[in-house]
């Protein structure tokens, strides 16, 4: 199968494209929103292809992934065709979140795919029909060493997203642990910042930090946090959409507390050998929900359908 798709999100579309289709990605000049093509901190296949937009005609595309609502017209310009599709939503409603309608809400002729339970719980979706296909994450590997006693943090834009991704709570977490914060445009935060590395030189510095803190508030499920999970690393998060879903007992802490969350962090921090157990059990329940095979073979099962 040919799929067209947008690179629109790094880590998700690195998942998918591990499948056995053809994947092209569209390119524009200057690599902008509509066109970035292939990444270039991730380790993509050669199966996964950037084409000019302007070239898209003389692809055989049997199928379209949308992530946006703009892409349908992109797609029906730039294929000069109609091209069965799908539509991933991974973002959270935002607004007045019990009575935010969904784009798609008033269509019934593409599948509305939700990367969480707990979005296509809260977006109204109206008529589109959905599916639910959680997160499936590459494993990086139990690269856990543990051997600094900081918290590592992953969030990307965290001045633009303040209380979205919860950086407004890191000064509260940093006053009880030393924090180091990996991500994109993370310079300039009063912290130990770690920007734009490779994905694969972000995981083998991360999981060299003795526990994981994810502060979000208000996200689908961030894919640093199973990431970090299948790293080895305990979690500390707040209890909040998904993760209530994604982290077990065992494999971490999850509150609303915010004090909780920082005695947690401190043990952590003070005692090794209970974050190395806990970063097990995190990447055992990482794998076994979150494991590539399964996000392939729920995606080749709606591909086909579609």
């Amino acid at each position: 199968m040919r799929i067209l798709l947008w690179h629109v999100h790094g880590s998700w579309t690195s998942a998918f494209i591990r499948g056995t289709h053809d994947y092209v990605l569209p390119l524009v000049p200057g690599r902008g929103p509509d066109g970035r093509g292939r990444a270039a901190t991730f380790d993509w296949p050669e199966r996964a292809r950037e084409v000019p937009w302007d070239r898209l005609r003389d692809e055989p595309v049997d199928v379209v992934v949308y992530q946006r609502p703009h892409e349908i017209d992109l797609a029906g310009e730039w294929l000069g065709r109609d091209v069965p599709g799908v539509y991933v939503e991974h973002n959270t409603p935002a607004g007045d979140v019990p009575r935010t309608r969904h784009p798609l809400a008033g269509r019934d002729d593409i599948t509305l795919v939700h990367v969480t339970h707990f979005n296509e719980l809260y977006w109204d979706n109206g008529r589109a029909p959905t599916r639910v296909i959680e997160h499936g994450v590459p494993d990086p590997g139990h690269l856990y060493t543990g051997e600094l006693p900081r918290a590592g943090v992953v969030v990307n834009e965290p001045v633009r997203r303040t209380r979205v991704a919860g950086t407004d709570l890191l000064p509260r977490f940093a006053a009880r642990v030393p924090l180091d914060v990996f991500g994109m445009k993370v310079t300039g935060l009063p912290y130990a910042t770690h920007e734009d590395l490779p994905q694969h030189v972000m995981h083998a510095e991360l999981a060299k930090r003795r526990v994981y803190l994810h502060p979000y508030r208000w996200t689908s499920l961030g894919l640093a946090l199973i990431e970090a999970m299948m790293l080895g690393l305990p979690v500390v998060a707040l209890a909040a959409t998904e993760a209530v879903e994604a982290v077990p007992p065992e494999a971490g802490v999850l509150s609303t507390k915010v004090h909780v969350l920082a005695d947690a962090l401190e043990a952590y921090v003070r005692d090794p050998e209970t974050a190395r157990q806990t970063g097990k059990a995190a990447r055992s329940a990482a794998l076994a929900r979150h494991g590539l095979a399964r996000f392939l073979a729920d995606w080749d099962d709606l591909l086909r359908k579609v």
